[in-house]
């Protein structure tokens, strides 16, 4: 009995861990790690660095744009609040052409 609980709390474990890295992008800026929900379940950009990459690079992708990485930037100090809304309003209207 005793084993048979261990085995189903360590999947438990595992698919606790496996849903956090679906739902959560976990973005690097400096020595820092920042979790930012993702909107939809997946694993792209699960890990993401910022170091060495323009902001114009960062914000250039959609899905990490649209579920806010705008914001660390911004918390961070690595843009203004016009820069971010330069890139906001560029992609916004990007968007809507197609």
């Amino acid at each position: 009995m005793r084993q048979v609980l261990k085995k189903y709390l360590t999947w438990a474990i595992l698919a606790g861990i496996l849903y956090a890295l679906l739902s959560y992008h976990f973005i690097i800026v400096g020595r820092t790690v920042k979790p930012l929900k993702k909107s939809e379940l997946t694993l792209n950009y699960t890990f993401y660095s910022t170091k060495g990459k323009r902001v114009s690079t960062i914000m250039a992708i959609d899905e990490l744009r649209e579920d806010g990485i705008g914001e660390i930037l911004l918390e961070a100090g690595r843009m203004s609040e016009s820069e971010y809304q330069m890139y906001m309003s560029k992609y916004d209207l990007e968007e809507e052409t197609y």
